[in-house]
């Protein structure tokens, strides 16, 4: 039985109202997960519902299409409205709470009325200003009015005595509470706990990335390094929150302290003239109880601020102000992560309204009149930018994995025969030992670098500069500084160590790595073992797997040999284990860049490591057959030779799922099963300029439940995608079909929306699909 594992690493848009739709969205994220944690568990839980669904789904490509794929969703990123919705599901996937209570936040609360600020209510003529009636009444009935162009007939009504309060309320303040606010989703995240906690949807020990953007509206100061003047001061207004912890073996676990979540989720959606500027006093005055861990949070995510004693100063706005796709912070969480399975990496943005601005062909634009030049070119342009150069560089990592992954594939004959003339003779080749493995990878390794002769000193360079370059990056990510310094200082002190320590080469005069080369390497040279490792991963998966002289379950026994040795150096790499002692090596790496090289190989153990993998690998090779031993021997020994090869080449060696990645969206326009048009066809919330759900609790049902359809659509798209050869698409589109009709089966038993509205959408989908 072949194994994948789906890897969602999702995106989600900032959109004012149409949060709730992507709320719907992230619920079906949020309930594949779940079927796909009960298909692989020992006492599978039973599940109804959509949750059956999707089960029945995975059940069925495992017995038809001999492929035991399991989904994992192990980043998420947001913006805004959709960084809400991020940090609800990262906590509802970490610790194995009940998203279903955040359907009630956004239903129930997410209304202007309950929004808006206790001083901003119209209790009365007095406070509500009776002499504005007039102005208001003109500014949302005159011909033309926003109200008439962007409100549906029969919400008019409601939107223009909703806006007339806010209008009246308060001038020139925005209208909504900022504590209020944060107290709403507290209280929201502290519901989520409410019923309990089940398994987390992650292997225990996998990382879970969370990263929301928001926008520091006098931002901090930063120093950049010119040529000339050597140091200048800049602002920098970008604010990242991010949050990376790993997977209990168990649920009721939070991903981070409440206070940091709710922090990072009011911040990221302080939307401009909607919500006042969050500070930190606002936050730590509306948690009940005290905020336990505040400085060494703030520290981690405004160490500016912190170091330059600006907390008190600090104003947060909206995190789609400047990144409203925050596709860069989910690339970055590509690296250092784990693998158990072949992994078909999917980047999943959600996109609730992809129809842009710019005029069709042929059409004449209107003029650009003031306001409307000033209110693009602060809001609506660069929440519209394009994620283009963002998809370009993912594209550009998929051709080089696929190049590279060409060049090993014709350099296969000339390495194995290499291999062969060096090993062809040798006793016991047949009958790896752990330290027999250990004597021959050590043989293979020194000739590949006698044998490249001059073009070993390329390879050396480019393999001493990767790992310096991530011997700072990891020691910055380590260590506690007031004010970080430059990456390029501690890589330069590194470098220094390390050729005052006699290595200002890898190379020897005979040819080859040094004694000290071989040294330094076996001490701080994990990405070479991990991409040893991949590669004869890869093999087992893509290329011997369609061998039929192989047996399938042979195929299975060595995959999880290979994996289970990998995850040893992959635990090497998470930092937050080694301890205090490295942490303060780490602090003090530009004094002692020494005692930090030293700290990190007594933490690693890499040589410790290297003989528990051989261990597992000698073991796995006892076990298989003779023509599949020698193959992957053959792949072991040789990867020296590839290695030389190719990394000069490879620009992103600190990637461990090195792998083409594939982009799928999220909207309606691609969800067209049972109705077309996009979301001008099916959502509400993008009236008023895409306030409209926030006027009307029957936009919000319906927005809602929309998201819930197409998020179940696409779902199945994705999973039905990773099938190799493809899936029967008419197979497809009757789980379509059982997906969505169950959807309606659970809203009307749980009640939160009207029935007839969910019974117009049960009879839309009959009548399409049958």
């Amino acid at each position: 039985m072949r194994q994948k594992e789906l890897r969602i690493a999702l995106v989600c848009y900032g959109g004012v109202s149409l949060a709730v739709y992507m709320h719907g969205v992230t619920k079906e994220i949020w309930k594949l997960a779940r079927a796909s944690r009960d298909h692989h568990a020992a006492t599978p839980a039973p599940s109804g519902g959509v949750e059956a669904v999707y089960l029945a789904l995975l059940r069925k490509i495992e017995s038809g299409d001999g492929l035991r794929l399991r989904v994992l969703t192990d980043i998420v990123t947001g913006a805004s409205a959709g960084g809400i919705n991020a940090v609800f599901l990262a906590q509802a996937i970490h610790s194995g709470h009940s998203l279903e209570p955040l359907t009630e936040l956004w239903l129930e609360n997410a209304d202007v009325e309950q929004l808006v600020d206790e001083d901003a209510r119209p209790w009365s003529d007095v406070a509500a200003k009776p002499w504005m009636r007039p102005f208001v009444w003109y500014l949302t009935n005159r011909p033309g009015n926003p109200v008439s162009e962007s409100v549906s007939a029969e919400t008019r009504q409601e939107v223009r005595r909703k806006l007339s309060g806010l209008v009246r309320g308060r001038w020139f303040e925005p209208p909504f509470s900022g504590p209020g606010f944060t107290r709403l989703l507290h209280d929201a995240l502290l519901s989520l706990g409410t019923a309990g906690a089940e398994k987390p949807l992650l292997p225990p020990g996998h990382p879970l990335d969370l990263l929301v953007t928001a926008t520091d509206y006098r931002g901090h100061r930063e120093l950049l390094r010119l040529n000339s003047p050597p140091l200048v001061e800049e602002s920098e207004h970008r604010l990242p929150i991010g949050f990376r912890a790993a997977t209990p073996s168990s649920g009721g676990r939070d991903l981070a302290p409440l206070a940091e979540l709710t922090f990072a989720a009011r911040a990221t959606a302080s939307f401009p003239g909607a919500f006042p500027p969050m500070s930190v006093g606002e936050v730590e005055a509306a948690l009940p109880g005290g905020w336990e861990g505040r400085d060494a949070f703030l520290k981690r995510v405004m160490p500016a601020h912190v170091a330059q004693g600006t907390l008190d100063q600090v104003a947060l706005i909206d995190g789609s102000v400047l990144v409203n796709a925050p596709f860069a912070g989910a690339m970055a969480g590509l690296s250092a992560r784990p693998a158990q399975r072949e992994v078909d990496r999917r980047f999943v943005y959600i996109d609730p309204t992809p129809a842009r601005r710019a005029p069709a062909r042929g059409e004449t634009p209107r003029r650009i009149g003031f306001f409307s030049a000033i209110v693009g070119s602060l809001s609506a342009i660069p929440r519209e930018q394009p994620i283009r150069d963002n998809l370009e560089t993912l594209a550009a990592q998929s051709r080089e994995a696929l190049r590279l992954s060409r060049m090993v594939q014709t350099l296969r004959p000339q390495v194995e025969a290499v291999v062969e003339g060096i090993f062809g003779r040798t006793l016991f080749f047949d009958r790896p030992t752990p330290a027999r493995l250990a004597k021959w990878r050590a043989r293979a390794q020194q000739e590949a670098a006698e044998q490249a002769g001059y073009a070993f000193q390329s390879y050396a360079l480019a393999k001493l500069a990767g790992i310096v370059d991530r011997l700072a990056d990891l020691a910055l990510a380590a260590g506690n500084f007031d004010t970080a310094p430059d990456r390029a200082s501690v890589a330069a002190a590194l470098r220094g160590a390390i050729e005052a320590s006699g290595l200002d080469t890898l190379g020897s005069p005979k040819g080859g790595a040094s004694p000290a080369a071989i040294f330094f390497l076996r001490d701080h040279d994990l990405a070479f073992r991990i991409r040893r490792l991949r590669l004869i991963a890869r093999r087992l998966s893509r290329e011997w797997d369609a061998d039929p002289h192989i047996d399938d379950d042979e195929l299975e026994r060595a995959r999880d040999g290979v994996y289970r040795a990998m995850a040893l150096y992959f635990d090497r790499e998470n930092f937050s284990t080694f301890g205090d002692d490295f942490v303060s090596a780490a602090s003090n790496v530009l004094a002692e860049p020494g005692a930090f090289l030293d700290a990190l190989a007594a933490a690693r153990s890499l040589r410790a490591a290297d003989e528990e993998a051989e261990g597992i690998l000698a073991e796995t090779m006892q076990a298989m057959s003779r023509d599949l031993r020698r193959r992957v021997l053959l792949a072991y020994l040789g990867f020296p030779f590839y290695d030389v090869a190719t990394l000069p080449l490879l620009r992103n060696e600190g990637f461990t799922e090195f792998d083409p990645v594939k982009v799928d969206r999220i909207s309606p326009d691609d969800a067209t099963a049972i109705r077309e048009g996009g979301a001008a066809a099916s959502l509400r919330g993008t009236e008023f300029f895409n306030f409209g759900a926030f006027f009307s609790r029957a936009y919000r049902e319906n927005d809602y439940l929309w998201g819930r359809m197409h998020g179940a659509e696409r779902m199945i798209d994705l999973v039905c995608s990773t099938v190799p050869g493809g899936f029967d698409e008419t197979v497809c589109l009757s789980f379509k079909r059982d997906a969505l009709l169950a959807i309606c089966d659970e809203e009307l038993e749980r009640g939160l929306c009207k029935p007839a509205l969910v019974e117009r959408l049960r009879d839309e989908i009959v009548g399409k699909l049958g």
